[in-house]
C-alpha cells in the first residue's frame, strides 16, 4: 500500500521541505512500523546482534575515524568512553529485552472490580536521534540500541563536527541495516534543523543547551516527544569533612572528570567548591594529579584535542575574560611545555585553575566544555546550597567528604540531573540509573529501563468483567445512588 506524505504526518502538519530524501525516509521507516505495530521478540534481539557484531568488527576503524576528527585522542579513551559503555548497554537490553516488553498487571481499585487491568509496551514507531561530537559513538549508538530493543525504527542524525566518523558510521549502518529499520543522514545545522521538524514519534537530542532550545522548538511543531540531553555547570563540592590526608584522592578524581576528553564531557565538573582557606592544598593535590594523569602533554594521545580551531579560541577567550575581571589563573604546564607541538597536536590545551573568577563572566555563566576548572571558596554549607540554587539546574553534582550530615543536607537542598558520590562521572555509568537532565540541562532521561521505557507507549488497558456493576452509576440518580456513593467512600 502506499503511504503518501500527508498520511505521514501527524494532524494540521506537514512534512519540512527541506529535503525530499529526508521526507521519504521518514514515510518508509513510518510505513514499516505501522505495519509491524507488534514487534517480537526475536526481530529485536537479531537487530541488537547485528549492531553488536558491527562494533566488534569495525571498532578499530570507527576509532581511528573519532581520532583523526579529534586531531589527538587514542583509541583506549574511545574504548572505555564509547564502546565499553555500548557493549554494557546491549548487553543489558539483551538480558532484559523480553521482560520489559511484557504487559504489566497492575491492582484494580475496588469500585472497579472484579475489572482488571494492565499496561501493555508497544513500540512508538519511528525515533529520531540528533548524535553530539564528543562521544560521537556512545551517545548515537546507546540511544539507537536503545530504541531498537523497544521495538522502533531509527533515523540518525551524527554530528557535521566529526565528518569522518559520522560518514564512516552512516556506512556501516546502512550495510547492517535496510534503510526502513536504521537510517542515517548527514549535514550541517539547515539538515538538522529539518531533521527536529519530522514528525517523528520521539526525538532525541544530546548537545548544548543553546542548540536543544532549537530543537525544542523544531519539535514542538509537530507535538513530538522528545528527550533533551544537554549541559550546563555542573559543581564539584569539597566538604569541610574532606581532610588533608583526602584532598589528595579527591583531587584525583576531580581531575580525571575534568580532564578525560580535555574537558569535553557534558557531565565534567564544571567547578569547584572548596572551603575558605583550603585554596593552596587544593592546588598543590590538583597539580600533582594532572602530573600522574598526563606526565607530557604534546602529543600524549592519552590527552585529547580540543576539537577545533572555533572551540578553542572560545576556550581562551573566557580565561582572557576571566584573568582581566580579577581571577588568579594557573596554567598547569607538563614537563615538555617548552616544545613546539607536533605537527596536528596544537589544540592540546594545558590544564588550567581559576580562583574566584569574576561571577558574571563567561567562565561563570557559560557551560566551559574543556579543561579549564574554576575553583570558588565558600564559608558554609548554607552558602553552597544557595550558590547552587540560584542558578540553573546542573546536569550533575558532586560531592566528596565524610560527614553524612552534610551529604544529606546537599542532597536534599538542591535539584540535578544526576550525583556522584566522592567521585565523579560514574552515575553515567550505572545503567540502572536513569540518565538525564532537569530544566535548562535538559529532559527525559534514558539507560536501562527507564531509556526503554522512554521508547515506548505504555498502553492502558482496562478489562471489564461480565460481572461489573457500572450499572449502579448510571442515571437517573436516586437514593440507591447515594447509598452505594456513601458505602465507596467509606473504603477510600
Amino acid at each position: 500500500m502506499n503511504v503518501s506524505k500527508k498520511s505521514a504526518t501527524k494532524a494540521g502538519t506537514a512534512l519540512p521541505p527541506e529535503s525530499d530524501r529526508l521526507s521519504k525516509l521518514f514515510i518508509a521507516q513510518q510505513s514499516a512500523s505501522r505495519a509491524m505495530v507488534d514487534v517480537p521478540l526475536a526481530w529485536r534481539l537479531e537487530r541488537l546482534d547485528r549492531l553488536q557484531s558491527l562494533l566488534d568488527a569495525h571498532g578499530p576503524a570507527l576509532a581511528d575515524a573519532v581520532q583523526a576528527d579529534f586531531g589527538v585522542r587514542s583509541r583506549q579513551l574511545t574504548d572505555v568512553a564509547d564502546f565499553f559503555v555500548l557493549q554494557a548497554t546491549i548487553s543489558q537490553l539483551k538480558a532484559n529485552c523480553a521482560r520489559w516488553m511484557k504487559p504489566v498487571r497492575v491492582s484494580t481499585p475496588i469500585y472497579l472490580q472484579p475489572a482488571t487491568a494492565f499496561i501493555q509496551r508497544q513500540p512508538v514507531g519511528v525515533v529520531g536521534v540528533i548524535g553530539p561530537w564528543n562521544y560521537p559513538l556512545q551517545l548515537t549508538l546507546g540511544p539507537l540500541a536503545t530504541a531498537l530493543a523497544a521495538g522502533n525504527r531509527v533515523m540518525i542524525k551524527p554530528s557535521e563536527l566529526t565528518p569522518r566518523g559520522s560518514a564512516l558510521l552512516a556506512d556501516l549502518l546502512h550495510g547492517a541495516f535496510s534503510q526502513d529499520e536504521v537510517a542515517v543522514v548527514q549535514g550541517g545545522p539547515d539538515v538538522a534543523h529539518a531533521f527536529a521538524s519530522l514528525p517523528f514519534d520521539h526525538l532525541m537530542f544530546t548537545g548544548s543547551t543553546a542548540v536543544g532550545r532549537k530543537v525544542a522548538e523544531a519539535a514542538a511543531k509537530n507535538l513530538t516527544p522528545t528527550t533533551l540531553e544537554l549541559g550546563g555547570k555542573s559543581p564539584c563540592i569539597v566538604d569541610a569533612s574532606c581532610s588533608s590526608a583526602d584532598m589528595k584522592d579527591v583531587a584525583l578524581k576531580i581531575a580525571h572528570g575534568k580532564l578525560i576528553n580535555a574537558g569535553q564531557t557534558c557531565i565534567a565538573p564544571d567547578y569547584v567548591l572548596l572551603p575558605r582557606g583550603r585554596e593552596v592544598a587544593f592546588q598543590k593535590a590538583y597539580a600533582s594529579a594532572v602530573g600522574r594523569l598526563f606526565p607530557t602533554l604534546l602529543g600524549n594521545a592519552d590527552y585529547a584535542s580540543i576539537l577545533t580551531d572555533r572551540h578553542l579560541a572560545r576556550l581562551k577567550s573566557l580565561l582572557d575574560e576571566a584573568q582581566s575581571g580579577g581571577a588568579r589563573v594557573m596554567e598547569l604546564l607538563p614537563e615538555d611545555s617548552g616544545k613546539a607541538p607536533p605537527v596536528g597536536h596544537a589544540r592540546q590545551m594545558a590544564p588550567v585553575l581559576v580562583f574566584d573568577p569574576p561571577a558574571q563572566s563567561r567562565l561563570m555563566t557559560e557551560e566551559i566544555f574543556g579543561p579549564i576548572l574554576p575553583v570558588l571558596t565558600y564559608h558554609s554549607l548554607a552558602d553552597v546550597t544557595a550558590y547552587i540554587n540560584e542558578r540553573p539546574r546542573p546536569l550533575a553534582l558532586y560531592w566528596f567528604g565524610t560527614d553524612s550530615r552534610a551529604r544529606h543536607e546537599v542532597l536534599n537542598q538542591t535539584v540535578s540531573g544526576g550525583v556522584t558520590v566522592n567521585d565523579t562521572l560514574l552515575h553515567i555509568a550505572h545503567h540502572n540509573l536513569p540518565f538525564g537532565g532537569v530544566g535548562d540541562s535538559g529532559w527525559g532521561a534514558y539507560h536501562g529501563e527507564a531509556g526503554f521505557l522512554r521508547f515506548t507507549q505504555q498502553k492502558p488497558v482496562f478489562v471489564q468483567s461480565r460481572w461489573a456493576m457500572g450499572h449502579l452509576f448510571y442515571p437517573p440518580y436516586g437514593e440507591r445512588f447515594q447509598q452505594v456513593m456513601g458505602l465507596l467512600k467509606k473504603w477510600l
